[in-house]
């Protein structure tokens, strides 16, 4: 039987819905520091319109495929327990609309934006919800056969993989397909610096996200009863380890401060609502460390033009979240318990390759359709042309 649903629960779940929103300026701002002027215009066009679109994918598509629930029923069936349902839609979807803020940070400066557009609907209309519908909602029977075969299922809390690791290996498989930015790699192998165009607007997109995170994460538990201090105490821990290695390991880079509280948060959506605070600021540790190592690697190393790090800061800490979660979850580590690092390691697992999968197939079909590439003029000039022009008129001749 269905537990009855209060205003109390309807309230909560708005208000997260409600920060995890804001956390959309957040990336806007982290992207719009991050590349150079003359693309800070589409940036924030981008991230806008990209959650208009994932809103409609979701709530006509992506939310059937995940729930099993849709909208096509009367006004009074809607309303019933204080609207309970539309704010839980609300507040997924703004999880939802996650998955093509993240991938637009890493296709950043080059990508047209109407197939851009096109890609979302996709991606929050089919490719993320079938991964959410197994790990939050038992689709398909895998959960049962995890936690039949090994003790325990899938367990996400609040998103290490079935939001963070999914964005960043879609990112991933978008920015492969891209290749890098124009100028950005010389013929000798050498790397041609991008530096930020604002680091007090990345600052100010990494302070965004890092507020919101508290509402992505402690309201993940969908009612007021649910509701638990230490899923709040192990995001701060988290967020603490991920800063403070990140500033040891980046060597004070402001670019490596800044993310290093996302990688640590990242990692503990997971399991935070199981681990020892403890354990929490191990796990953002290590993530921040990570992220450090593994974008400079790809950057210069492996010459894969990732603008803010999309795959290292959410592919790669989201899965370390995902498997952390079977270890710092254990009760002989100062977790709760309940959870098997073999379900977290196959989930973890099974989420990439449908995230890596579903992206290529994804922007592989919009390439060879129409095209995903700026042509050499429109990446010169800025991101994309036709997001810049703005018509002269008499009361616009001194600005907006």
């Amino acid at each position: 039987m269905e537990e009855l649903k209060t205003a109390s629960d309807v309230l909560f779940v708005l208000l997260g819905a409600i920060m995890v929103l804001a956390m959309h300026a957040g990336f806007a701002f982290l992207e719009l520091g991050t590349v150079r002027k003359k693309n800070q215009v589409n940036a924030l066009v981008k991230i806008l319109s990209d959650l208009a679109i994932s809103t409609l994918a979701y709530f006509f598509i992506g939310y059937g495929i995940a729930y099993g629930v849709h909208f096509f029923v009367g006004a009074e069936q809607l309303a019933q327990q204080n609207g309970y349902g539309l704010v839980k839609f609300f507040f997924l979807m703004t999880f939802a609309a996650a998955i093509p803020a993240i991938v637009s940070g890493g296709i950043a400066e080059r990508s047209r934006f109407n197939p851009q557009l096109a890609a979302t609907f996709m991606l929050v209309g089919f490719v993320y919800p079938f991964f959410e519908g197994i790990a939050w909602n038992g689709a398909y029977g895998i959960q049962d056969w995890l936690k039949t075969t090994f003790g325990a299922g899938f367990h996400d809390f609040a998103g290490s993989v079935v939001v963070h690791a999914v964005g960043g290996w879609i990112g991933l498989a978008a920015v492969l397909l891209l290749g890098a930015r124009r100028g950005r790699y010389t013929k000798e192998g050498r790397v041609s610096a991008h530096p930020p165009s604002s680091i007090p607007f990345l600052a100010l997109g990494a302070w965004i996200l890092t507020v919101g995170w508290f509402g992505f994460n402690v309201m993940s538990a969908q009612t007021i009863g649910g509701i638990s201090g230490l899923v709040a105490v192990n995001s701060l821990m988290a967020m603490v380890g991920g800063t403070l290695v990140a500033l040891w390991v980046g060597k004070n880079d402001p670019g490596f401060v800044h993310n290093g509280p996302l990688a640590g948060l990242v990692a503990v959506c997971a399991g935070s609502d199981l681990m020892h605070p403890l354990g929490a600021l191990v796990v953002g540790g290590v993530a921040g460390g990570l992220f450090v190592v593994m974008f400079t690697l790809t950057q210069n190393r492996w010459k894969i033009d990732d603008v803010l790090g999309v795959w290292p800061l959410h592919g790669l800490c989201g899965a370390w979240g995902g498997i952390a979660a079977g270890i710092f979850g254990m009760q002989s580590l100062g977790g709760l318990g309940g959870v098997s690092f073999m379900s977290q390691l196959i989930g973890t697992l099974l989420g990439i390759v449908i995230a890596f999968v579903g992206g290529y197939a994804v922007y592989g079909a919009i390439k060879k359709l129409v095209g995903i590439r700026l042509d050499p003029e429109e990446e010169f000039n800025g991101a994309d042309l036709s997001i810049h022009k703005i018509t002269a008129t008499p009361e616009r001749e001194s600005g907006w």
